[in-house]
């Protein structure tokens, strides 16, 4: 079966399964850190705001990954707006093109709401450098906050090449 990218809000049945995938890879461990709970709420548009749109990667009813769009995730950063956050795939289906996929679908969205481009912190700057992201400001260590410009089309972006 193929795999599709759905918002995660027509989707409700897998919000706890979304946010404790989030909270094992990003939030487990972190001393007054974000909890499942919290997670939870905000994914499914209880916390007015935080997440303006949340997609799920699904092999038929089975949520591969996610990935989210956020007004913002770093507070030292408040003019950079909005952001990609969160993009997880379960570890069984990592390296066959989800992750890629929900990048896209996320500029997509974030396109389609008039938003020019993305920001979003990360220590694996390559991943997102194959997918047009530009690298904004060294962090320390191997983070890295970066841009993804959201161009209207390819031909459109093809077109601004010299």
């Amino acid at each position: 079966m193929a795999v599709v990218i759905a918002p995660l809000h027509e989707q409700p049945q897998h919000v706890e399964f979304v946010a404790t995938l989030v909270y094992r890879e990003f939030w487990a461990g972190v001393p007054d850190g974000l909890s499942a709970d919290y997670l939870a709420d905000a994914f499914a548009g209880r916390i007015p705001g935080r997440v303006l749109a949340s997609l799920l990667a699904l092999d038929g009813d089975t949520p591969l990954g996610c990935i989210h769009l956020i007004d913002n995730d770093d507070a030292s950063l408040p003019e950079l707006h909005p952001w990609l956050a969160a993009l997880v795939v379960v570890p069984g289906r990592r390296g066959q093109g989800i992750g890629s996929a929900l990048v896209r679908a996320l500029a997509d969205t974030a396109r389609a709401r008039g938003f020019e481009r993305l920001w979003f912190g990360t220590d694996a700057p390559g991943f997102y450098e194959r997918l047009g992201a530009v690298k904004h400001l060294h962090k320390g260590g191997d983070f890295w906050i970066m841009a993804l410009p959201l161009m209207a089309s390819q031909s459109e972006a093809a077109s601004r090449v010299p």
